[in-house]
């Protein structure tokens, strides 16, 4: 059993009640140093891989290799969650990218001249193979650290150390390179941030063991599939992540706004990664405090429909400022849905399941994301970056007029418990 269930309960109001549990606490400290690392990572590579090529399309294919691993794999990793100690394949995946920041390391030690993009999306492909099992496996391993009664209080401060880990990754990168003239010393800083996290997951008391004991086969693995198509809120606001993150995918051409719209070089870069993250974790904190308590459904379509409209405004933006507070605002909007989408699937679905609906719920998330950002570099190639994300933030608003109209009891979502899910 989780060591959280052993502990007396604190009192439910408590805005800080999720990390008076201790492996709660070690892992969201390992969480943060993770993160750091591969958000330095993410900044080092996109500003390496254009100034090799100087085209927005290949910015696109570094989400695009770093996503095939979980479309190839998203029957895999779920089962692999619900049958292998959680906390073992988290190491395992921490190693992985300790090891993968080594590789980009000693290619970049090569020098500017020498480099070529295919070994680099080379490793990032591996690189996506270790998210692909670690996403879906992390979202398991975190009912299992605190009870059910506190998790969404879990969730809203685990969503905003994720988001302070980006603020504090893609500014320090941005510094770091400047200062470096290279992505070495990024690379270099990202494997010590993940030997970090490695040595604070192994310090966790959690053993979860073995959660599906029916043998492997093509039911149990589909399983994840469809508990959600069945659950239509789960459904609805997973896929609605999906298409309004897929469209207004902005962040993906910020290498290209920082060099030739905003011309503000790669400091501004890393100033420009993090707003979006400031803004998330502001809201995260607000969130923490004050818990939604009701008509949660409408206030997610509302926060959407903001994602939009701020996408829209940053995609015409020659402000530096301006595009800073719109990319804080998309942040911001953005965590409400992740902590009602994360509430939801996680608290409505079975322990010996939660692998694989985790796997399904990142399946989406990647395809918002990595895909989005390939996405986001084709459009960018034919139209233009500002038309890109111009468009991409008009094609979110529809997205949230048609779920709205498709979906309504996730619209009709009031507060965020298990009894919320419908058959």
């Amino acid at each position: 059993m989780p060591r959280a269930a052993t502990v007396e309960l604190p009192p439910p109001d408590s805005p800080f009640v999720a990390f008076r549990y201790r492996d709660f606490r070690l892992y969201q400290i390992a969480r943060l140093l993770v993160i750091l690392g591969l958000e330095m990572q993410s900044v080092a590579v996109a500003w390496q891989v254009y100034e090799i090529t100087r085209r927005p399309l290949d910015l696109g294919y570094v989400g695009l290799v770093q996503f095939m691993p979980g479309i190839i794999l998203s029957l895999v990793v779920g089962h692999t969650a619900d049958r292998f100690d959680r906390r073992r394949i988290m190491l395992t995946c921490f190693s992985g990218y300790a090891t993968c920041s080594a590789l980009l390391f000693l290619y970049t030690t090569r020098g500017p001249h020498l480099l070529s993009v295919t070994p680099i999306f080379g490793i990032l492909l591996l690189l996506g193979i270790c998210r692909a099992f670690s996403a879906p496996t992390s979202q398991a391993l975190m009912p299992t650290l605190v009870p059910d009664v506190h998790f969404q209080n879990a969730v809203a401060w685990s969503s905003s150390i994720f988001q302070l880990s980006t603020i504090a990754g893609p500014a320090i990168a941005g510094v770091v390179y400047a200062l470096g003239g290279s992505a070495t010393r990024v690379y270099a800083t990202a494997v010590v941030l993940f030997i970090g996290g490695i040595l604070l997951t192994t310090a966790m008391h959690v053993r979860t063991g073995r959660m599906e004991h029916r043998a492997a086969s093509m039911e149990t693995v589909l399983a994840g599939f469809r508990y959600v198509w069945r659950q239509k809120i789960l459904f609805g606001s997973i896929s609605l992540d999906l298409f309004a993150v897929l469209l207004g995918g902005a962040v993906a051409l910020l290498p290209v706004y920082a060099d030739e719209i905003l011309h503000v070089g790669p400091r501004g870069l890393g100033i420009m990664r993090s707003a979006p993250a400031i803004g998330a974790a502001v809201m995260g904190a607000v969130l923490a405090y004050r818990p939604l308590r009701k008509r949660s459904g409408l206030i997610m379509f509302i926060c959407v429909s903001i994602f939009g409209v701020a996408t829209i405004i940053f995609g015409l933006s020659r402000s530096f400022a301006l595009s800073l507070v719109m990319l804080i605002a998309l942040g911001a909007s953005d965590m409400v849905s992740v902590i009602i989408r994360g509430t939801l699937v996680q608290v409505n679905t079975p322990p010996e399941m939660r692998g694989r609906v985790s796997a399904v719920n990142m399946l989406f998330i990647g395809a918002s994301n990595e895909f989005g950002q390939f996405e986001s570099g084709v459009t960018a190639q034919w139209l233009g970056a500002v038309r890109a994300v111009v468009f991409g933030g008009i094609g979110t608003l529809i997205v949230v007029g048609l779920w709205a109209w498709k979906f309504p009891e996730l619209r009709k979502v009031d507060q965020l418990r298990a009894s919320n899910t419908q058959e």
